[in-house]
């Protein structure tokens, strides 16, 4: 059974996507542009950046061993540190004027000095239709410095192997690479969610040890005849007190929560299989589908049957 997080993954339909390794010399820089169901990432494998997120004040340092991670797809620039943000070029342009393929390594810059920046640079792509707090709160970039160490062992052998197979053309190394950095994005967002354990910015609760065990029995059947008393239970909490912590921590009622997944399954059993709208009502928890017709269009703003319709 999938525990909170991979289910939100699973549903998401993330798939990864790693669009080049480079051999930057100085000075150089580029400009990535939005994308929309994109989240963007960028692992310096050898010396250092500049990265400077579209619409922010701040630029982001990324070191050796660092990994950033731009959940929401915003534009962004990759510079050296003595490039003038002013002198960066459009992304498709670099990989114009480089002649770059799609694979191998795209090389940009002067000469090298010495002073090589080697990033793996790629993203995760994921389906429109299902939405979640945990990524709809996260912010504008997630900086993980010497994210390897940071990690664990595991997660500098995922690196280590994406590494590898985008270094020299192996048999099935681009799909081993895209499983890795479809492993490393799940593994950098459990990591930041745990930073939060503490925190009060509507994703602590996510990684709140009783909160979670609530939550991953929601996720895992979402049919049940599911009460705050039954969570709280599932909790290990009194009810007043895992209401309390709740509403706190994830910033939504329990019972809120519980429609608000409900609906985010029933969205894809619409999409993604010919199940009738009575089974699909029964499958997230509705005794009628005109019950469940209520409360899908009080949740998304269509019928079931309008939103299953070509649009």
């Amino acid at each position: 059974m999938l525990d909170l997080l991979s289910d939100v993954l699973a549903r998401l339909k993330i798939q990864g996507t790693l669009y080049f390794r480079t051999s930057f010399s100085p000075p150089w820089g580029l400009e990535v542009p939005p994308y929309e169901n994109v989240a963007r990432f960028h692992f310096a494998h050898r010396g250092n950046c500049r990265v400077r997120i579209s619409g922010t004040q701040e630029s982001v340092a990324l070191e050796q061993g660092d990994l950033i991670i731009i959940p929401h797809g915003a534009g962004h620039k990759l510079l050296s540190e003595t490039t003038p943000e002013t002198d960066t070029l459009p992304l498709d342009q670099v990989l114009q004027e480089t002649g770059y393929s799609g694979t191998g390594i795209l090389v940009h810059g002067e000469p090298s000095d010495g002073r090589t920046t080697e990033l793996i640079c790629g993203h995760i792509s994921f389906g429109s239709a299902v939405r979640h707090p945990i990524f709809e709160r996260l912010p504008e970039w997630i900086h993980i410095r010497n994210y390897g160490a940071t990690a664990g062992a595991w997660m500098e052998a995922t690196l280590r192997v994406i590494s590898e197979e985008t270094s020299a053309p192996r048999p099935g190394g681009d799909l081993i690479a895209l499983k890795m950095a479809e492993a490393l994005f799940a593994q950098s967002i459990r990591a930041f969610l745990e930073e939060q354990a503490g925190g009060a910015d509507g994703l602590s609760g996510f990684a709140d040890p009783q909160l979670s065990r609530a939550l991953n029995a929601v996720h895992q059947n979402p049919a049940d005849n599911w009460t705050v008393a039954s969570l709280a239970k599932a909790a290990g909490m009194s009810r007043t007190v895992f209401a309390q912590q709740f509403a706190q921590k994830i910033r939504l009622k329990p019972m809120q929560y519980v429609t608000f997944w409900r609906m985010q399954v029933a969205q894809q059993l619409l999409t993604d299989t010919q199940s009738s709208v009575g089974d699909i009502a029964a499958q997230v928890g509705y005794a009628s589908e005109s019950a469940f017709a209520r409360a899908f269009k009080a949740e998304i703003g269509l019928t079931p049957a309008n939103f299953r319709k070509p649009r």
